[in-house]
């Protein structure tokens, strides 16, 4: 068919304008090593292959001949870069200097390997997927990607805490037994080109229960009551089975142009009534919960709601 002899006839043609994704040609590609290094190094050497012939080399950065800062070219043509910064990064190239022609080309990164990570696990009931989160405390400068598995027990099956996706520092671990008294252990490993680190993180369901903050909070004036408002909210849509794990909550409350706040005593109730204001001015009411039986973490703060008693005309 026309269309077949003529992609032939271009073929030739397109590969040999081919360029690779560092924008070098593939001989040019061929060339090119990456080599990672740690920040801070007193000495960080950056080798060249030297053909028989020549004598001696020439090196450059980034494209640009001319002495390179902080470097000194070795008698076998090595190049040594000393006390590594993040400006001494990018792609360096030896030369022969009597005909120009790149004998080798290094790109190098400078980093550092991952510490352990801070790792945080959290479920919002007790019949909710167990939600992992970490990061690393010092920057790496490096791609660094982390392994999640966990076991329940040490000596137990070791299975995967899944990840949404790339680049994200979370894991969910679904199926989770809600009264065992064997801990679970979360191994979160980070790792890049300069090394690894591993965190084990145990924990009890128990330990790590959060539940979200309630919602629809209300605040309705009480009709010729002039020192009270009503509260009312819903638990958390997220909580499960409250009928089997009650939530009690807590209310801070705070004067319009206050910067001091006063909060309640825990109460299992959805609804509060709120007593001693001053009449005709606003207050501004934020709800908390936590498990009944203090095991976990308190919730964070609701969204904020506001209203005003009733004031005699």
């Amino acid at each position: 068919m026309p269309w077949l002899l003529m992609l032939t006839l271009l073929l030739p043609t397109c590969s040999a304008s081919y360029k690779g994704p560092t924008g070098l040609s593939k001989e040019e590609g061929d060339l090119l090593d990456r080599q990672y290094a740690a920040l801070g190094l007193a000495e960080v050497v950056l080798q060249c292959p030297i053909p028989e012939g020549v004598s001696m080399v020439e090196w450059q950065k980034n494209g640009i001949a001319g002495p390179i800062l902080k470097a000194s070219v070795q008698e076998d043509g090595k190049l040594a870069l000393w006390n590594t910064s993040l400006s001494q990064e990018g792609e360096y190239s030896c030369h022969d200097p009597a005909t120009g022609q790149a004998l080798h080309r290094v790109h190098l990164k400078l980093g550092y390997p991952p510490e352990k990570p801070s790792v945080q696990c959290l479920s919002s009931s007790y019949a909710s997927a167990v939600r992992c989160a970490w990061k690393l405390e010092t920057e790496t400068h490096l791609d660094t990607w982390f392994v999640t598995t966990y076991r329940h027990g040490m000596d137990g099956e070791e299975r995967d805490c899944v990840q949404p996706g790339t680049g994200t520092n979370s894991c969910s671990i679904a199926d989770v037994q809600l009264f065992s008294i064997v801990p679970y252990v979360l191994n979160v490993t980070a790792v890049n080109p300069l090394g690894t680190a591993t965190k084990l993180s145990p924990f009890l369901i128990s330990q790590i229960i959060k539940p979200d903050p309630p919602e629809d909070l209300k605040v309705s004036v009480i009709p010729r009551v002039s020192r009270k408002l009503r509260l009312e909210w819903k638990p958390p849509s997220s909580w499960l089975f409250p009928e089997y794990f009650p939530l009690k909550y807590v209310i801070r409350y705070s004067r319009d142009g206050m910067n001091s706040s006063k909060t309640t005593r825990p109460s299992e109730q959805t609804s509060f009534v709120l007593t001693g204001i001053r009449p005709g001015t606003t207050y501004h009411v934020q709800v908390a919960a936590k498990d009944d039986l203090d095991n976990g973490e308190c919730s964070a703060w609701s969204s904020p709601a506001s209203g005003t008693a009733w004031m005699p005309p």
